[in-house]
C-alpha cells in the first residue's frame, strides 16, 4: 500500500463578513491571496475565493488525470487546457456549489474526438477531486485541437 498525501491550506479572517477579510494560503508557499465578501460575489481583481480555489483543484486534478490516461494508452498529450468554473448560489436553504463545469481543449496526435471524450469523460468521474465533490453536479466539454500550443 502506498502511503497517504496530505496537503493543506490556511485561511485568516479579521473583522465582519460584510467589511472584514482574510488571507487564503497554500500550504507549499506557491499561492497567497486576499479574500473578502466583495471578491467572492463581485469581479475583484487580485483576491481570491474558495470557489476559485475549488475550480482550480478541479482543472488541474482532471488535467492530470486525463494527461495520464491518454499516456497509458500510448497517446502523449501535446498540449491540454482545462477551465473551470465554479457556479456558487443561493438557494431557500443557503449558498451552495450547484455545478461545477469544465472545459477541456487538448491537442493529442493519433486520438480521434470520441477516444477523447471518453477518456475526458472518465478522468472527469474518477479524479480524487471530482470524487471528493460527488454531492455537486460537475458537467465537461471535451474538444480536441491541432492548434493548442
Amino acid at each position: 500500500m502506498s502511503p497517504a498525501i496530505s496537503r493543506h491550506a490556511r485561511a485568516t479572517w479579521q473583522g465582519t463578513v460584510d467589511d472584514g477579510g482574510g488571507e487564503i494560503a497554500l500550504g507549499s508557499g506557491a499561492f497567497t491571496g486576499e479574500f473578502t465578501l466583495r471578491g467572492r460575489v463581485e469581479d475583484v481583481d487580485r483576491a481570491t475565493n474558495p470557489e476559485e480555489m475549488i475550480a482550480a483543484a478541479s482543472a488541474g486534478c482532471f488535467t492530470m488525470s486525463l494527461a495520464s490516461m491518454l499516456a497509458e494508452g500510448g497517446t502523449p498529450v501535446r498540449a491540454l487546457e482545462t477551465t473551470a468554473r465554479v457556479r456558487l448560489e443561493q438557494l431557500d436553504d443557503g449558498f451552495r456549489i450547484t455545478r461545477i463545469s469544465l472545459t477541456c481543449v487538448g491537442q493529442v496526435p493519433a486520438v480521434d474526438q470520441e477516444r477523447f471524450a471518453e477518456l475526458a469523460q472518465r478522468a472527469k468521474a474518477t479524479c480524487p477531486v471530482s470524487l471528493a465533490l460527488a454531492g455537486t453536479e460537475i458537467v465537461l466539454d471535451a474538444t480536441l485541437d491541432a492548434t493548442l500550443a
